[in-house]
């Protein structure tokens, strides 16, 4: 099990001494999440600081950009990692899509699923030179020399999407290459939809689930000391608090025993009243969702945990605090070296 770091884009001046020591730290690779920067710049940035370094948009907003352009852009970074670059795309949620990005977000399953089968037509494309791919929603069949990247000395970039939903699961299974669980995914949930969907869907495109890794991002709570976790556990709090607030959501939290966990929260947002959204999250939904462990025994925690469920973790907070990102480093080490 690989063990990435995930982090925000950052300013691009910085960010290549960030991946340097992500590297030397001890990390398998850096994901990059998008938000008002974009994480394609960074991973470039990235790619020639820390050449070992595995790089991940985990995720990248897919409809904004075309088909092509994010192809284009995967590629490159394919090849400046020497293949270790993962596109990994997701639809965002409407309000976004519509009102901030100005483009359209009608059946955002089926387009996200004809979208990543647009991307590997791109990807062809580019070693042979002729693009052919007619969809529901795009249609590509026009490619020239000076238009294309040409072939590269890599395979293809694997194509990771973001899924929660049942649907969105099997479509990944039978399109795309790996899936980012949502950060409120916890062992219950990957068992009981992550993993039996992804394998349904693979079965319908002739594949193995074994072929379509499993992306986990993990909230710690990690110290050796009560105030040291105490600390971090409010952390998390709040940022469970955040992605609690989404109805598409609801149905994981109700079926890990807290019902109306989601409802709660949203009649906290729509009052502004941030902390008491914070608030709806109880110490009983952290010890279920997130891993509380001493620094000694995290590695052991989160093998136990999602070893026998996930292809690569992701720390979600592993690089919050300058001062522990070699020490959750070694725990990445420990863990990938098993």
């Amino acid at each position: 099990m690989d063990v990435d770091a995930m982090i925000t884009p950052q300013p691009l001046k910085t960010i290549g001494a960030l991946a340097a020591r992500t590297a030397a730290a001890g990390f398998s690779g850096l994901l990059f999440t998008e938000t008002g920067r974009t994480a394609y710049l960074n991973a470039a940035v990235a790619s020639q600081a820390a050449p070992r370094l595995d790089l991940s948009t985990g995720v990248a907003v897919a409809f904004p950009r075309s088909p092509f352009v994010t192809a284009a852009a995967a590629w490159e970074l394919q090849e400046a990692t020497d293949g270790r670059f993962r596109l990994g795309l997701g639809t965002q949620v409407r309000t976004h899509v519509v009102r901030r990005y100005g483009v359209d977000f009608e059946r955002p399953g089926p387009r996200l699923r004809d979208y990543v089968r647009a991307v590997k037509a791109c990807f062809r494309a580019f070693r042979t030179g002729r693009l052919d791919h007619h969809g529901d929603f795009y249609d590509m069949d026009f490619i020239t020399p000076q238009w294309s990247a040409g072939p590269i000395d890599a395979p293809d970039p694997k194509v990771d999407i973001a899924a929660v939903n049942p649907w969105m699961l099997r479509m990944a299974g039978e399109v795309a290459d790996g899936v980012h669980v949502h950060p409120l995914g916890e062992p219950g949930y990957i068992t009981r939809h992550v993993v039996p969907n992804i394998a349904e869907g693979a079965t319908k495109s002739g594949r193995s689930a074994s072929d379509v890794a499993v992306i986990v991002p993990v909230m710690t709570i990690v110290g050796d000391s009560d105030e040291e976790r105490d600390r971090e556990r409010e952390l998390v709090r709040t940022s469970m608090s955040f992605y609690g607030s989404t109805p598409n959501y609801a149905f994981i939290w109700d079926e890990a025993g807290f019902e109306g966990t989601t409802a709660r929260i949203r009649e906290k947002q729509k009052a502004g009243d941030y902390k008491g959204m914070a608030a709806q999250i109880t110490d009983e939904h952290i010890a279920q969702f997130a891993t509380e462990s001493t620094w000694e025994g995290l590695a052991d925690a989160l093998v136990s945990k999602y070893g026998e469920l996930a292809t690569r973790i992701v720390l979600y907070n592993a690089l919050a605090d300058p001062e522990r990102v070699e020490r959750y480093g070694e725990v990445s080490r420990r863990i990938s070296s098993r």
